[in-house]
C-alpha cells in the first residue's frame, strides 16, 4: 500500500504547528488582557468580558483543531482529516465575514467617535471617568482638549507645556484676562483617532491571516484526504492491443533456383 507524500506531510505537520503557535499567542494575548485588567479594576470586567472570552475560545479552538490535524498525519487517519477540513472551511468562513464587517465598518469609525466626543464637552461636566482619562492623555501625550482647548472652561494643569517643550508644540493662552499661560496646540482627538484606527487595523488583519491560514489547512488536508482516498488501490495495467501485425504475404515470387541458372548460362570454356 502506498503512504501518503512525505513533503506534503513535513508541510501539513509544519502548519499545524505554526497554528498552534498561534493559538497559544492568542491564549496569552488573552491571559495578559485578563491579569492587568483585573490589576487596574480589581474584579470588575464589564467591557472586557466578550473580548476576554472570544479570545479564550478562539484560541483554544485554533488548538485542538492543530492537534487533530497532526494527529490525522501521522496516523493516516482519514475521519480526522476530514473534521480538521470543515473545521478549515468554517474558520474560513466566519473570518472572511468578520473581517469584511470590520473593514465595512472602519470608514465610518472617525464620524462616530466625534458625535460620541463632542457629546461629553464642556469636559469639566463631564463624568470623573472621561476627565481622567482625558487628563491622562494631555499630560502623556502632550495635547490639550478634545478637539481644542476650548472644550475647557477652565483649562487644568495637564494643558500646561513643560519647560523642555518645543516652541512649535504650544501657544499662549489667555488666563483668566491678563495673565498667559503656555498651553499644548495639538488636540487630543486625532491622537485618540489613531490610536482607534490602528486597533482596528490590528483585528482586520487578525481575521484575514486567520483565513488565509484556513485556506491553506484547506489546500493541504485535501490534498491529503485525496491519496488515503486512493491509497491501496491496484494499479492497472493498460495494454494496447496491436493494430497491425505483418502477414506473410499471400505469395512469394517465384525466381530460378541458381543451378537452373548455371544450366540455362554455362560458363565459357
Amino acid at each position: 500500500m502506498a503512504k501518503l507524500d512525505p513533503c506534503v506531510k513535513i508541510l501539513f505537520f509544519i502548519f499545524n504547528v505554526l497554528l498552534a503557535i498561534v493559538g497559544g499567542v492568542i491564549l496569552v494575548l488573552a491571559l495578559l488582557s485578563h491579569t492587568f485588567g483585573n490589576l487596574e479594576k480589581g474584579s470588575e470586567l464589564e467591557n472586557q468580558t466578550v473580548g476576554l472570552i472570544f479570545l479564550y475560545v478562539i484560541g483554544s479552538l485554533i488548538i485542538l483543531v492543530a492537534v487533530l490535524g497532526a494527529y490525522g498525519a501521522s496516523k493516516e487517519n482519514k475521519a480526522s482529516l476530514i473534521v480538521f477540513l470543515v473545521c478549515m472551511i468554517a474558520g474560513s468562513l466566519m473570518m472572511f465575514r468578520g473581517g469584511i464587517m470590520v473593514a465595512t465598518a472602519r470608514p465610518q469609525v472617525s464620524d462616530l467617535m466625534e458625535r460620541t466626543f463632542r457629546q461629553q464637552i464642556p469636559l469639566d461636566s463631564a463624568p470623573d471617568q472621561v476627565q481622567q482619562l482625558v487628563n491622562y492623555l494631555q499630560s502623556e501625550s502632550h495635547c490639550c482638549g478634545l478637539f481644542s482647548y476650548r472644550d475647557w472652561e477652565e483649562v487644568p494643569e495637564s494643558c500646561s507645556c513643560r519647560s523642555d517643550q518645543a516652541p512649535g508644540e504650544c501657544q499662549q493662552f489667555r488666563y483668566p484676562v491678563f495673565m498667559q499661560k503656555s498651553i499644548y496646540k495639538q488636540p487630543c482627538f486625532p491622537i485618540i483617532l489613531g490610536y482607534a484606527l490602528w486597533a482596528i487595523d490590528f483585528v482586520l488583519g487578525f481575521f484575514f491571516v486567520l483565513a488565509g491560514l484556513a485556506v491553506v489547512g484547506i489546500l493541504l488536508s485535501s490534498v491529503l484526504i485525496h491519496q488515503l482516498r486512493y491509497r491501496g488501490n491496484p494499479a492497472v495495467l493498460v495494454t494496447v492491443p496491436a493494430v497491425y501485425t505483418a502477414a506473410p504475404p499471400k505469395y512469394q515470387e517465384l525466381q530460378n533456383p541458381p543451378k537452373y541458372q548455371e544450366l540455362q548460362n554455362p560458363p565459357p570454356y
